[in-house]
Formats: structure tokens, C-alpha cells, sequence
């Protein structure tokens, strides 16, 4: 791996989306800085959840559909790998669909407690379908949505794991 040069994923995206026939992607730029928000205890007594974009869901869940679908999943935290699936407009699904942990850590974040590197996980992880270009509908709808169910679930970090 270190004889790799690091992946451009500005480059990949855009060229993915041109290759579908998408207009050109247009990024958010952010004008304001976030707040860096320190953790107050080690990481192996912190409940750590996981939000991923990479349109993960369980056997049973109705799938993703369509470009910005800006629902969300919930899939419990004790889910077998087995039974998770994988759909998305704008990635290769090869891997995803082989082992979902390449977009959805789960099973490694539960490694991690086993392994006393974490403290907890909350019930449920949470999966979109990332690639929304309406950035209002991130911003109003789904960001929130998903900032109230870890701030339900009382986690103290969370693994923003995109796509």
C-alpha cells in the first residue's frame, strides 16, 4: 500500500458522474469552519456510532432507489454481515456487496468493543445513499434527522464512513 499514490476522490467522483451522464457534480463549499469538539474520555469508554453513505441496507429493508433519495436505514447493531446488502447509483459495488465493512464498519466497530478499543455501540447504525445533489435536502432534511437519532442513541463520536 505505500507504493500507492493516494486516491483523488474529487477526480474519481467527477469522472464517475460524467461516465453516467450526469451534469458535473457540484461540491458544498462551507463558508464556515466546524467547531472541533475534543472528546472528554478515552475511546475505549466512549459509545461510538456509525453514519455511512455507501446505501447499505438489511435483507428485509426496501433498497435504495434512486439518485437523491435522501432517506436513511436504520440497521441494528447486531446485524449479521451476511444479511446486509449493498445498492448505489455512483460506485463500483464489487466490494461493497462482498464485504459491506469497505463502506459499513460495522462488523470491525464491534471487533473494536470485543477488543475493549471502544467502550459501546448504540442499537442502530445508520446508511444513506450518499451522491444527493440537492445539498438543501442534506442540510434541512437528512443531517438533522440523522444528528437527532445519535443524539437519541447518546453517542459520544461517531464514524462518518462516505462514499
Amino acid at each position: 500500500m505505500g507504493d500507492r499514490p493516494p486516491v483523488d476522490y474529487i477526480q474519481r467522483t467527477e469522472a464517475q458522474y460524467s461516465a453516467l451522464g450526469y451534469p458535473p457534480y457540484q461540491w458544498v463549499h462551507n463558508a464556515d469552519a466546524p467547531a472541533f469538539t475534543p472528546l472528554t474520555k478515552p475511546l475505549a469508554q466512549c459509545k461510538v456510532g456509525l453514519i455511512a453513505s455507501g446505501g447499505i441496507y438489511a435483507h428485509g429493508q426496501i433498497a435504495f432507489h434512486f439518485k437523491d433519495d435522501f432517506s436513511y436505514r436504520e440497521i441494528a447493531s447486531d446485524t449479521a454481515n451476511d444479511t446486509l446488502r449493498a445498492t448505489h447509483f455512483a460506485y463500483d459495488l464489487t466490494d461493497a456487496r462482498r464485504d459491506p465493512n469497505v463502506v459499513f464498519p460495522l462488523e470491525t466497530l464491534r471487533r473494536g468493543q470485543r477488543e475493549g478499543l471502544i467502550g459501546s455501540l448504540p442499537p442502530n447504525a445508520y446508511t444513506f445513499m450518499g451522491g444527493i445533489y440537492s445539498s438543501r435536502k442534506v442540510r434541512d432534511i437528512l443531517a438533522p434527522a440523522l444528528a437527532q437519532r445519535v443524539t437519541q442513541d447518546e453517542v459520544d463520536v461517531v464514524l462518518l464512513v462516505p462514499v
